[in-house]
């Protein structure tokens, strides 16, 4: 069996209730959420691989809208005691899906200004996200493979929170279309 995980109902109207060898998980917004979440349904379930799906910022010019493989996740919104900024006080800088694709930058709020995007592009991200950090990390915790699958809803920048609540349904369609041509359910 797999695991489908999504953070907010919105990302999954597009798929039905009901996947053949798939649950599905729906985790909240944010780390704390996800991590809680995926630990919980780890912890009492027996999956081959999880599957994530959702939106994203782009905050790279050069990333068009469309699906994107995560490859590996650092945190923007951290600092380690010597206050460098994306590092974590105890956590690996970056964690790693095993897949090719790109970085994402994930933190527990919504990016939406040059300035924070700035900063972000500068540890090496070209997506942003409030989950996929975490919920890595906790697959590697119970050595679950994972997938990550994004879709790009915006572009991080003034008004992207508005935009997401245009675009995602949109992106829910995208990413079911991905999610059949990989998986052919």
């Amino acid at each position: 069996m797999k695991l489908l995980v999504a953070a907010h109902a919105s990302e999954l109207i597009a798929f039905e209730a009901e996947i053949p060898g798939f649950e599905r998980l729906l985790t909240g917004v944010g780390k704390i959420p996800a991590a809680s979440a995926l630990t919980r349904a780890l912890a009492t379930g027996d999956y081959e691989e999880i599957v994530v799906v959702g939106t994203a910022g782009a905050i790279d010019d050069e990333v068009e809208g469309g699906i994107y493989d995560i490859a590996g996740a650092i945190q923007h919104d951290v600092k380690d005691l010597e206050g460098t900024f994306g590092a974590h006080v105890s956590l690996p800088t970056r964690v790693e899906t095993g897949h090719d694709g790109l970085i994402i930058a994930t933190g527990d709020h919504f990016v939406d200004d040059a300035e924070t995007v700035r900063l972000i592009r500068g540890l090496g991200a070209r997506l942003v996200d409030m989950e996929s950090y975490a919920l890595i990390w906790v697959a590697q915790q119970f050595d679950v493979p994972i997938r990550i699958l994004r879709a790009v809803s915006d572009r991080a920048q003034d008004g992207a929170t508005e935009l997401w609540d245009d675009v995602v349904e949109r992106c829910s369609h995208e990413l079911r279309a991905e999610f059949r041509t990989r998986y052919g359910v």
